[in-house]
C-alpha cells in the first residue's frame, strides 16, 4: 500500500500527485450522512424515542466495518424506530440537520467544471430529497422508510420500502449505482470522484479514478487517495483544482 503524504495540514494523498485537474472527471458521487450533512439521521430519529445510544452504537460498528450485514444492521436499526411520526422527522430536518462546510462551494465548482453530481446514501429519501434540492445535486439514490396508513397514519413502521432497483442502498448498492450512472452518462469509472465516511462507502471508492476520505473512519482513511481530516469538502479543491 503506497504511504500517505501530507501535503497541508488535515489533508493527505496517497498514489496520486497532486495537483489533478477537476476537467478531468466528468462524475463526482457522495455519501451523505457525516459527509454532506452532519448528522447520521437514523441516530437522530432514534433520538426523538429516546433510543439514540443503542441505535448509535450499531451506526458506529457499521461504519467502522466491525459489521459485516449492513443490510441486517441497517434493518435493525430501522426497526427501533417504529412510532416515530413524520412531525418528528421534520424536527430532525429542521433543528439537526446541517450541510457540511465547503459541500456548496464544492459542488458549485464541479458543476462549472462540467461534472455531474450524485448522491448515493445508506439513509433516507426523506433527507436525501430536500439536500438534493438544496444542493442543486443532479442524481439521487436512497431508502425509503415505510408509513403507517390507517389509525396510525403518518408513524413510521419500523421498516423500509422495497425499491425498483433492490431494498436497500448498502455498499454494494452504492457501487453500482456509481458504476450505472457513470454508463448511463457514457463515461469511464476512472473519470468518477467517490467521496464518503464509512466502510459501506468503500467499495464505490474502490471502483473509481479518484476516492476521497472525508472526517471518515480509519478503515477508510488507510484507503483513499485523498483524506481530508480537518477543515470542510471544498479543501478537495487543493489536490484538484478547478
Amino acid at each position: 500500500m503506497n504511504t500517505a503524504t501530507e501535503i497541508a495540514p488535515g489533508l493527505t494523498v496517497r498514489g496520486i500527485t497532486p495537483p489533478l485537474k477537476l476537467s478531468d472527471f466528468k462524475l463526482i458521487a457522495f455519501d451523505m450522512d457525516s459527509t454532506l450533512i452532519s448528522i447520521e439521521c437514523v441516530d437522530e430519529i432514534a433520538d426523538v424515542v429516546g433510543k439514540k445510544p443503542e441505535v448509535a452504537a450499531i451506526t458506529e460498528a457499521a461504519m467502522r466495518g466491525e459489521i459485516a450485514d449492513y443490510k441486517e444492521s441497517l434493518r435493525q436499526r430501522v426497526a427501533l424506530l417504529r412510532g416515530v411520526t413524520i412531525a418528528d422527522m421534520e424536527r430532525v430536518y429542521v433543528e439537526r440537520l446541517r450541510i457540511n462546510p465547503g459541500a456548496a462551494e464544492l459542488i458549485q465548482a464541479c458543476k462549472v467544471a462540467g461534472l455531474k453530481v450524485l448522491l448515493v446514501s445508506g439513509g433516507f429519501t426523506y433527507f436525501s430529497e430536500r439536500v438534493r434540492q438544496t444542493l442543486g445535486i443532479d442524481f439521487t439514490r436512497a431508502n425509503v422508510l415505510e408509513v403507517e396508513s390507517g389509525p396510525n397514519c403518518g408513524q413510521l413502521t419500523g421498516r423500509m420500502v422495497d425499491q425498483p432497483w433492490g431494498d436497500i442502498c448498502d455498499g454494494a448498492e452504492k457501487r453500482r449505482t456509481v458504476l450505472e450512472v457513470a454508463s448511463l452518462l457514457g463515461i469511464e469509472p476512472s473519470e468518477c470522484i467517490a467521496m464518503g465516511d464509512g466502510a459501506n462507502d468503500l467499495p464505490m471508492m474502490g471502483a473509481v479514478g479518484l476516492s476521497v476520505a472525508y472526517h471518515a473512519k480509519p478503515a477508510v482513511r488507510a484507503q483513499a487517495k485523498v483524506a481530508i481530516n480537518s477543515g470542510g469538502l471544498d479543501r478537495l479543491l487543493e489536490v484538484v483544482q478547478p
